[in-house]
């Protein structure tokens, strides 16, 4: 009998998201490009462990679609290690795609260079690889351009979301097709799409999304014709099939690191895939992400307020930790916090960076704006707005971490693409 053919499915790496990171001295790099190419590192040495026959890569290599020339170097030395390996596909995501129809995407040099072992997935469309434990049938469905998936379309006068109908009608009609092909074949069949499917649950990636999306339906993906179905774009891992019976797994992998708070508690890792026909599994390998930690504390009523919150950081494991620091506080225990001594708080803990110490100071009941708005932050301007309607502190903490990513917003590169 036949051994399964041993697939690695990892996505979004996103290389070049350096939010929450500082100067390495060691190389003049940020600290997060390392971390983003330590996670593709620790993986690579899983895959050549565990003698892996195909490695799917289904989209978003970078943040950016024009990466720099020194994040395009440490993404190409990964892919080399990989391809010495087994064969590579490079599925084009959002993230990867030229914003002109004629431009190169950020991964299509592979293609010109003719690099071995490696296939950039940018069309729809299907194949077959030969693996050393035997041959595996593809289909390709990169992230849907609207242009190119529509070519063929009557779109004059509709309305957004006719053509939003009429785009997942079009995507759908073509996996179909793919299904087809693919029953035609006695092997196992893989299916690799960059793109929402209904009912999977979004992350922080909302924040950094680029052009607008198309849902696919979980029925069209979840066919008992394909062994395992390969899912980028969505940063949160889950399994949409999970205990459904005769359907093959539909797979998000997840994003291989953290981006921000928003991704705080999930797990970063890749997929492990045997793949047979008709009996395929996966195992979900967690890597080493680097920790985000948030310390909360009521002290509105406390007298000390910076010994309390200090006994609070050194119960937290923060070695290597990107930290934010939020206290409820009145105007009177505002004065006695002594936010330099929590600072070195934080720094003995171990912590990586201090993403900010942020006190919502409770004013009186129905407190109004005052002052000038100009004046205040976007988080002091929602607080006050907040408190004047008298939310309770834990919905408005509640509230407050929903507008964080918006707020952000990525400020650091300036304002986020549409």
């Amino acid at each position: 009998m036949a051994e399964p053919i041993r697939v690695l499915h990892f996505a979004d790496a996103h290389i070049g998201m350096e939010n929450y990171g500082r100067t390495d001295p060691a190389t003049g790099l940020s600290t997060r490009l390392g971390d983003f190419v330590h996670r593709l590192d620790e993986m690579i040495a899983y895959a050549r462990e565990n003698d892996v026959d195909l490695t799917i890569f289904a989209g978003d290599a970078f943040k950016s679609r024009t990466p720099s020339p020194t994040h395009q170097r440490e993404l190409a030395h990964r892919i080399r290690d990989l391809a010495e390996l087994a064969p590579v596909v490079l599925l084009e995501g959002n993230h990867d795609l030229p914003q002109m129809d004629k431009k190169a995407s950020a991964v299509e040099i592979y293609n010109t260079l003719a690099v071995p072992n490696v296939i950039v997935a940018n069309t729809f469309t299907t194949t077959i690889v030969e693996t050393k434990r035997g041959p595996v049938f593809l289909g390709f469905a990169p992230y849907p351009v609207r242009q190119q998936l529509m070519r063929d379309q009557d779109t004059a006068g509709k309305t957004i979301a006719e053509l939003d109908r009429l785009m997942a009608h079009v995507l759908g009609s073509a996996l179909e097709g793919f299904a087809e092909q693919a029953d035609e074949y006695d092997m196992p069949r893989l299916l690799t799409g960059h793109f929402t499917v209904t009912g999977a649950i979004w992350g922080s990636e909302r924040q950094i999304m680029l052009g607008r999306d198309v849902e696919a339906p979980l029925s069209v993906i979840a066919d008992p014709r394909w062994d395992y179905v390969a899912m980028g774009h969505i940063h949160k891992h889950q399994n949409l099939t999970d205990g459904q019976k005769g359907a093959p797994p539909v797979v998000y992998s997840g994003s291989i690191e953290r981006i921000d708070f928003g991704e705080e508690h999930d797990h970063k890792g890749f997929c492990w895939v045997e793949l047979e026909r008709g009996k395929s599994s996966y195992q979900f390998i967690e890597l080493n992400a680097r920790p985000f930690v948030t310390i909360s504390a009521d002290l509105r009523e406390d007298e000390n307020p910076t010994h309390t919150l200090i006994e609070l950081i050194e119960k937290r494991a923060l070695t290597g930790a990107v930290v934010r620091v939020r206290v409820e506080m009145k105007p009177e225990t505002e004065a006695r916090l002594d936010e330099g001594m929590i600072r070195d708080a934080l720094k003995r803990g171990g912590a990586h960076v201090i993403a900010g110490i942020e006190k919502r100071v409770q004013q009186a009941a129905r407190a109004r704006l005052g002052g000038n708005p100009e004046e205040l932050s976007d988080e002091d301007l929602l607080e006050r707005y907040l408190l004047s309607k008298e939310v309770p502190p834990v919905r408005r903490e509640s509230l407050h971490q929903l507008a964080d990513p918006i707020f952000a917003g990525h400020l650091e590169d300036g304002a986020p693409d549409d």
